[in-house]
């Protein structure tokens, strides 16, 4: 697990496909993929040695997979459903790429029509998009509190708060490039000394577009959303993608 957060740091991927054969050949649908949510839920939270758990432990086998010729909206409506934030794409049963949620946003934005073309006129469509419930966490907890919090809401990022007061935001990105990949003791490192800051944010009147170039932007997947200066929701690129699953326009629309 170790190794596997040093790549991801390095490479500035959250997922790696896993050959389980260790051959070292082609990669196919009985091969597994290991994420930094598995690294932050399966292997933080519990407080297990990463540098003792191998990938093989926590890895999810065998692949969910795409064919090559299927469209992007099939593969949004696949990834929204099973809940997953990479989608193999597969030739002849061989992997031969992986779709992120990230590569779905952007397609779906620069698209001239679609869900998120559907949603240009509405008022405030932010609103209907993002999450009002959100998780917090005191910048002087530890990297273990925050990611037990994580695991326990299942969500992938916690706002921080200083004296009542929003400063910025942890994610599993963090814990697991600053954390895990820096070898940082995971229960005295403070969520403060981990966290991306300061704190970027949108208006709660801007629009779908604005948003998911604001994301890809900065390479994150949590946006704080704001009205009157205040942080009422927080946006994710799965909130985007399970948007986009919704093929029906009338139903997306209710």
């Amino acid at each position: 697990i170790l190794e596997a957060a040093e790549r991801m740091k390095e490479k500035n991927l959250g997922s790696l496909l896993v050959d389980s054969t260790g051959a070292g050949g082609r990669v196919s649908r009985n091969s597994g993929i290991v994420t930094e949510t598995d690294l932050v839920r399966k292997v933080l939270a519990k407080e297990i040695d990463p540098s003792r758990t191998l990938v093989s432990q926590v890895m999810t086998s065998p692949l969910l997979t795409i064919a090559s010729d299927r469209s992007m909206l099939d593969a949004s409506q696949l990834m929204g459903s099973s809940n997953i934030r990479y989608l193999c794409v597969s030739e002849q049963d061989e992997i031969v790429s992986i779709i992120s949620m990230r590569d779905l946003a952007r397609y779906f934005v620069d698209a001239a029509g679609g869900p998120i073309h559907d949603l240009d006129n509405i008022y405030q469509p932010l609103s209907v998009l993002m999450h009002r419930t959100m998780g917090a966490i005191a910048s002087e907890r530890t990297m273990l509190e925050a990611a037990q919090l994580i695991a326990e809401k299942r969500i992938g990022s916690l706002l921080v708060m200083e004296a009542e007061e929003m400063v910025g935001i942890v994610t599993e990105t963090n814990m697991v490039r600053k954390g895990i990949a820096s070898r940082l003791p995971t229960n005295s490192t403070s969520i403060g000394s981990i966290m991306n800051y300061p704190l970027i944010q949108i208006d709660i009147n801007r629009t779908v577009r604005d948003a998911s170039r604001l994301m890809a932007e900065g390479r994150i997947r949590h946006l704080p959303v704001t009205e009157n200066d205040k942080v009422v929701g927080i946006l994710s690129l799965r909130d985007l993608v399970k948007m986009l699953s919704v093929g029906d326009k009338s139903r997306l629309l209710r």
